[in-house]
C-alpha cells in the first residue's frame, strides 16, 4: 500500500558519514512487499561491544527474546534485521526461525551465533517466512560496504512514509569520534525502552558496560518521551554498537568528565531519530511538544506528559486546530500524578491560558487559534506541585491514522 510522505518529513535523508568498522547491506526477500528492500545485515568488526535496551512488553517478539538472552554478553558482530513480518506471538517456531537465520548469518562471518543480533517489524502473529529469509542472507555478507545508511533505514520500514537517520560527532579526550544511526516507526509507538527499532553506531572504544549506562540514560530521554497512539510495541529495540576504531583515551567510568561531550552527543541524536519518528507518525500533520514543569518528579513530569500526548481528546482538537486547552486539564488530571486546580498553569504557543484554577482573565484565543493552525503545535503545563521537569514529543490524531491501520495486513 502506497502512503503518502508525511507534511512534516525532512526535506532530505540526512548525509551520513562511514563508521569505520561498520559494514552494512540490504536485498529484497518479498516477506510482505514484492521488489522492496526487506533485510538489512550490518556488520562490525570483531572486538566490537554493543549495548542495548528492549521492550517490556510482556508479549515481546522472539527476536527481542533473543537479544534479551545475548546482549549480557556485550560482544557483536552483526545485526540481522527484516521488516514485513514482527515474528512475535509465533511460539517456539519463532525461536526456531531467529536461532535459524542467526546461525545462518553467523556461518557467513565465521562467527559465533551469540555474536549476532536480531530485530524483527511487521505484522504480528503470523510465522516468518523462515527458508525466504536465510535464502536472502546467504550470501548477503559479501555485499557489505561503509555507508550504506539510506538503503538500510529503508529497509527496516515499514508503514514509515521515510527513512530517519542522523549523525553527530563529539570529543573525548581530545580526540573526535563519530555516531551515526537509523530508526523506523511510525504507528504503535509509546516506547518503553527505545522505539520500534533503532540502530546506532560510533567509532568509539568503549567498554560494554559504559555503553549499556549511557543508552540507558539517553534512551530514557527521548525514545521514552514520545508517543504517537499510547501502544507499546512488542518488537521495540535499540541496540548501540561500538566498534573501537578512533583512538581515544580509555574510558571506562560514566562519570569520567571526558565523556560529557559524547553524552550529550548520543542523546542529541537519540532525540533526533526519536523526533522523526514522530513527524512521521501515522497520519500525523502536526508535530507537538509538550513540556512539564513544577511536577513532583521528573518521571511524575514525563507521565504527566504523555497523559497530554496520548490523549484522544486533546490529539484530535489539535487534528481540527481547535484550542481546546479543557481537555488538557482533563488529561493532567487523569494522569494519576499529584496536581493542584489552583497552581496548574497551561500555555499554548506562548500565551498564558489558564491559571490559579481557571482561565486567565481577559483571554483572547485569536493567538492561540492562529498557533494551532500551524505545523508545529507547542504546549506548556506548570502543576506548581515541585521541581520535576519533562519534555513529551507526539502528534496529532486524523483520519489518516485510521485509514492506515484499518489496511494494514491488507
Amino acid at each position: 500500500m502506497a502512503v503518502k510522505r508525511s507534511p512534516l518529513a525532512p526535506r532530505r535523508f540526512p548525509a551520513l558519514p562511514e563508521i569505520a568498522g561498520l559494514q552494512l547491506a540490504t536485498a529484497a526477500g518479498g516477506i510482505k512487499y514484492k521488489e522492496r528492500p526487506d533485510v538489512c545485515l550490518m556488520v562490525l568488526d570483531s572486538g566490537s561491544t554493543v549495548a542495548g535496551v528492549l521492550t517490556r512488553s510482556k508479549t515481546a517478539s522472539a527476536p527481542v527474546e533473543w537479544c534479551r538472552a545475548q546482549l549480557p554478553h556485550g560482544r557483536a558482530r552483526a545485526i540481522i534485521v527484516n521488516s514485513g513480518n514482527a515474528n512475535a506471538f509465533t511460539g517456539k517456531s519463532g525461536e526456531t526461525s531467529v536461532r535459524r537465520v542467526v546461525e545462518t548469518v553467523a556461518g557467513s562471518l565465521g562467527c559465533r551465533p551469540q555474536d549476532v543480533l536480531a530485530a524483527s517489524t511487521g505484522v504480528i502473529g503470523q510465522p516468518l517466512p523462515t527458508e525466504r529469509i536465510i535464502k536472502t542472507v546467504k550470501g548477503l555478507a559479501r555485499k557489505v560496504r561503509p555507508g550504506e545508511w539510506k538503503s538500510a533505514a529503508q529497509a527496516i520500514m515499514t508503514t514509515d512514509t521515510y527513512p530517519k537517520g542522523a549523525a553527530r560527532q563529539a570529543e573525548i579526550g581530545g580526540t573526535m569520534v563519530t555516531l551515526a544511526g537509523i530508526a523506523k516507526g511510525s504507528g504503535m509507538i509509546a516506547p518503553d525502552m527505545g522505539t520500534m527499532l533503532a540502530f546506532a553506531f560510533t567509532d568509539a572504544r568503549l567498554p560494554a558496560e559504559l555503553l549499556q549506562a549511557l543508552l540507558r540514560e539517553a534512551a530514557d530521554k527521548t525514545f521514552n518521551s514520545i508517543t504517537v497512539d499510547g501502544d507499546t510495541s512488542t518488537s521495540d529495540t535499540l541496540l548501540f554498537g561500538a566498534t573501537g576504531k578512533a583512538r581515544h583515551p580509555r574510558v571506562s567510568d560514566p562519570r569520567d568528565p571526558r565523556l560529557a561531550d559524547f553524552r550529550l552527543a548520543l542523546e542529541d541524536l537519540l532525540r533526533d531519530l526519536a523526533q522523526q519518528v514522530v513527524r512521521d507518525g501515522e497520519g500525523a500533520s502536526k508535530f507537538i511538544t509538550i513540556n512539564v514543569s513544577g511536577a513532583a518528579s521528573r518521571g511524575a513530569a514525563r507521565r504527566i506528559g504523555l497523559s497530554i500526548g496520548n490523549s484522544p481528546l486533546v490529539k484530535t482538537a489539535i487534528a481540527g486546530e481547535d484550542a481546546n486547552w479543557g481537555r488538557i486539564v482533563m488529561a493532567v488530571g487523569k494522569s494519576g500524578e499529584r496536581a493542584d486546580r489552583d497552581r496548574l498553569s497551561i500555555s499554548i504557543g506562548g500565551v498564558r491560558v489558564a491559571e490559579q484554577g481557571e482561565v486567565v482573565p481577559g483571554y483572547d484565543e485569536t493567538p492561540v487559534a492562529l498557533h494551532m493552525k500551524g505545523s508545529t503545535i507547542e504546549i506548556d503545563v506548570d502543576v506548581g506541585i515541585g521541581r520535576g521537569k519533562a519534555t513529551v514529543w507526539t502528534c496529532d490524531l486524523t483520519h489518516g491514522y485510521i485509514s492506515i491501520n484499518a489496511d494494514y495486513r491488507s
